[in-house]
């Protein structure tokens, strides 16, 4: 803010700053698409431990080829990963119907068939001159115990708690289900509610029925209900079960009074039914309160729980009058979802490649902010019956599709695409073949890799089994990140594979020599460090190409570098195109490329050979400002592996003594 002096004396002005720090970018944040057991269908998912995938996706499954690739992703020493689950062909998510409202569950298969569970309710969500308006929605998944909650919601479309916007919200809304509608919606009136609703409690009837301080002096009360369902119950329903015991304390809430009966129910219920509960709330009813139960019951999703007096042999003296829920009536069940089916086979290329338009398969991470490296070990599925060939959902040529749409993601992206050997390339003879002819991506922002890897299979007793190898190769390539950075080839010694036991082709010096110069990047097993990647080649890798990004770590540096300074610079955009600008641009890219230099990402004894930055009118002419375009070179001398240390031996004879 500017000053305007009005005395004598002095001011302080604070300036800003011309400075505007460049922060590079992640490197390694992995993306995998395919098949997972579970999970959201076609939307990109963040990991950042296997634990999460477990969360999420359901963990190692034996036909998920991808629940393996990320497994082997973190035991290398990845750290940060999207997924993105494609459904079997034909898969269809289960769904219900109610009200004119359809839920359907976002991940397809039939393991949310009696899973996930609607609940309706009306506790506390108050009414109109027309009636209730709101309903608070609960969505239950029964498999690993998730509760979503969506209070006050309302089927007015013209209000700001529409459950279709509410549920369907992509940031706040349900990782679960989505809804639609199915016909004309209610304004005045909820859908009804699931569950049994007692009538009004009493307290003063409570305490007079368990014999309390309202009518003696002497707790005397030693009360119960039993626990039933409408037609023929369960075993091993009915149960009796002890609410009040003999000397205990009586809840003087109506509120209290339902998490005691909810408490007394599901203890009873932990040693008689593993698996069963119920859920007790107290509601607006009327005048009064009452006491709300719905029953979680595996195998008979559709039973509506019953409260009665407990049987003579009990001993138990009868409250389920006093709590209202005696001879309720008009329950309704929850609403299970059903008719999820889990289609005919895993994704073939359609489902793999999906669609730009509508965000599916690998388009889905285009709503990712960022990501560097992809993999999908399902473009090279193994038929389960034979190791040796593709599986058959996948033909010869769907394996180019697949990497070819892939690959330009890449370069769209500025990500890496790492390309898993077909099941079928197990020989020297049919690398050479595949690298030179069988493989049609050749491009800078990808890199292949052979042989297919051996890997203890924990879904079957941890036996060997054929791996794609992407997902450890990622891995890897984040572990040489994070501790030598970028610019490090992700080769040699260095560069174990945690958890390989062997491979399927074992290459000898001489067999590496012939691949190597083909740009094909091999797994060795060597004595003392055991199985590495001994190759950093990129696909337009070969000898013959001569190409300036044959070596992946001078192309992950350069695609580093611009996602850095693409970033980095945003605040230039609409400022003046002058002096001014240039010389900020030129200071800040600068800055970033020195701290880059001292960490010796560059080859190079100064600043001066390593890089340059240049900004100024002989970048940018009078025509370039016309068209609002300012114009900065950036140069880089990258680093480039040493693939071939040669050392030279000289045997020295008659040398005299000095």
């Amino acid at each position: 803010m500017a000053i305007s002096p009005t005395y004598p004396g002095v001011y302080i002005e604070e300036l800003p700053s011309l400075t505007h720090t460049i922060t590079g970018v992640a490197t390694s944040i992995a993306a995998f698409v395919g098949y997972t057991a579970r999970g959201i269908d076609n939307r990109a998912q963040l990991l950042l431990s296997f634990s999460d995938y477990e969360r999420l996706f359901g963990g190692i499954a034996s036909d998920s080829e991808l629940s393996y690739a990320a497994q082997q992703f973190f035991a290398n020493g990845g750290t940060q990963a999207y997924v993105v689950r494609t459904p079997r062909a034909g898969a269809v998510g289960a769904h219900v119907a109610f009200a004119n409202l359809t839920f359907t569950a976002l991940s397809s298969g039939t393991w949310a068939n009696g899973n996930l569970l609607i609940d309706i309710d009306e506790n506390n969500v108050g009414t109109t001159t027309s009636g209730v308006t709101a309903f608070n929605l609960t969505v239950t998944n029964l498999d690993d115990g998730t509760v979503e909650s969506f209070p006050a919601v309302s089927l007015d479309s013209g209000r700001s708690n529409y459950v279709l916007g509410v549920v369907n919200d992509p940031d706040s809304g349900s990782q679960l289900v989505n809804v639609a509608t199915s016909g004309a919606l209610s304004t005045t009136a909820p859908p009804p509610t699931t569950g049994t609703v007692g009538g009004v409690v009493t307290q003063s009837t409570v305490n007079t029925t368990a014999g309390g301080a309202a009518t003696a002096a002497t707790a005397t009360h030693n009360c119960g209900v039993s626990l039933s369902t409408s037609g023929t119950p369960p075993a091993p329903l009915p149960l009796d079960i002890r609410v009040l015991a003999q000397t205990g304390p009586i809840p003087q809430t109506v509120a209290g009074l339902a998490a005691q009966l909810e408490r007394a129910a599901n203890a009873t219920l932990a040693v008689k039914w593993p698996g069963a509960s119920v859920r007790c709330t107290a509601v607006a009813s009327g005048a009064g309160q009452a006491i709300r139960v719905v029953g979680f019951l595996p195998g008979h999703i559709d039973a509506t729980l019953t409260i009665g007096a407990p049987s003579g042999a009990s001993g138990l003296t009868d409250i389920s009058g006093a709590l209202g829920l005696s001879g309720a009536t008009g329950a309704v069940a929850h609403h299970a979802l059903a008719g999820g089916g889990d289609g005919t086979t895993l994704p073939g290329a359609t489902q793999l490649i999906g669609d730009e338009l509508t965000f599916t398969g690998i388009y889905a991470l285009q709503r990712v902010d960022l990501f560097n490296l992809l993999s999908i070990p399902d473009a090279t599925r193994a038929d389960p019956g034979n190791p040796s060939a593709l599986d058959p959902a996948i033909a010869a040529s769907d394996v180019n599709a697949i990497y070819a749409a892939a690959d330009t993601l890449c370069q769209e992206r500025r990500a890496f695409l790492l390309i898993d050997p077909p099941p079928f390339v197990n020989s020297v003879e049919t690398a050479v073949d595949w690298k030179t002819s069988g493989l049609t991506v050749h491009q800078e922002n990808g890199a292949a890799f052979f042989p297919r890897l051996r890997l203890p299979d924990p879904a079957n007793n941890f036996q060997l089994r054929t791996f794609a190898p992407s997902g450890v190769v990622a891995g890897l390539y984040a572990r040489i990140d994070g501790t030598r950075g970028v610019w490090k080839a992700p080769a040699g010694t260095e560069a174990t594979l945690t958890g390989v036991q062997g491979v399927v082709y074992k290459l000898s010096d001489l067999e590496n020599g012939v691949l190597n110069p083909l740009g094909l990047n091999c797994f060795r097993i060597f004595p003392i460090y055991g199985p590495v990647l001994w190759g950093a080649r990129t696909l337009v890798g070969s000898d013959a190409e001569g190409n300036q990004w044959k070596y992946v770590p001078v192309r992950r540096l350069a695609l580093y570098l611009e996602e850095s300074l693409y970033r980095g610079t945003q605040w230039a955009v609409f400022e003046p195109n002058d002096d001014t600008l240039w010389a900020q641009l030129r200071l800040n890219i600068g800055s970033f490329m020195q701290d880059l230099f001292r960490r010796g990402a560059f080859q190079g004894q100064t600043p001066s050979d390593a890089y340059l930055v240049k900004c100024d009118k002989d970048t940018t002419t009078q025509t370039d400002i016309d068209n609002g375009i300012v114009n900065i070179l950036v140069g880089f001398a990258p680093l480039k592996p040493a693939e071939f240390v040669i050392i030279q031996i000289q045997q020295l004879a008659g040398q005299s003594q000095t």
